[in-house]
């Protein structure tokens, strides 16, 4: 029997692989990804649990973790994190509602973390230029949980959008969702509260919630400015040191 001829190295099929795994058409893939994803959430709007309320036919504990899964997957997706909260403590309370919110948060931004790292990633990193994306880059890879544990304190950068920038950074899996999963927890949890209690708006509970969600807004308008402002500012001119004098006469 003949053995058979191998394919020499640049034939079509090794070709068409490489094109279709390059960095560009991986990051043509995450595109479309998030524009059909975009499209789901325009086409079914999710939003409409606050009115319309949960399927009855789903109760109790597996109630609870099927919310989680369908938030991780609509916050990758771009939903709004306040509406899915809101929803989550009028749906299940506040305990319970608190518990899916979390770790649907988890779940979204691990979503959203691999997709970034596996498809946009290497197309991405070379573009990171200018002062700002190269000052954030370096924040974001060298100081991973710090800076992203801030991110999740301070509400002022969309949960989305600092999930795909922590991916093109060199941020470690376990920093990022760790931070993640306790910088989120105030916010969340007010969010949470002021559904659970919002047919009681005159409530110490949905009260303290409101003016915790107002402040940690205001806060993050404040590090916002100053970090814009920080940015902003030029570098300071050092001046060259003047010669010693040994050597001025040497040169005479």
């Amino acid at each position: 029997m003949l053995a058979p001829v191998p394919r020499p190295p640049g034939s079509l099929a090794v070709r068409c692989s490489r094109a279709l795994l390059s960095p560009r058409s991986r990051l043509s893939m995450l595109a479309l990804l998030l524009l059909s994803a975009a499209a789901l959430v325009v086409l079914y709007e999710p939003q409409r649990l606050l009115a319309s309320g949960w399927p009855p036919q789903t109760s109790g504990a597996g109630a609870v973790l099927l919310f989680g899964l369908a938030y991780g997957v609509c916050t990758a997706a771009f939903v709004p994190r306040p509406v899915l909260n809101l929803a989550a403590g009028a749906l299940f309370g506040s305990a319970a509602g608190l518990t899916a919110a979390l770790a649907g948060t988890v779940l979204g931004a691990g979503i959203a973390f691999t997709l970034g790292r596996l498809l946009g990633q290497d197309a991405l990193r070379p573009m990171v230029r200018g002062r700002w994306l190269t000052a954030a880059d370096g924040q974001l890879s060298r100081h991973g949980f710090r800076s992203m544990l801030a991110i999740r304190l301070f509400p002022g950068v969309p949960f989305a959008a600092a999930n795909y920038c922590a991916a093109v950074s060199r941020m470690g899996y376990v920093p990022f969702l760790v931070a993640t999963a306790l910088g989120s927890v105030p916010n969340t949890a007010a969010y949470v509260v002021a559904g659970a209690q919002a047919g009681r708006p005159g409530s110490p509970a949905f009260l303290f919630s409101a003016g915790f969600i107002v402040l940690s807004g205001l806060a993050a308008a404040v590090v916002a400015w100053r970090k814009r402002h920080g940015l902003r500012a030029p570098a300071p001119v050092t001046a060259p040191e003047p010669e010693p004098e040994a050597a001025v006469g040497a040169a005479r």
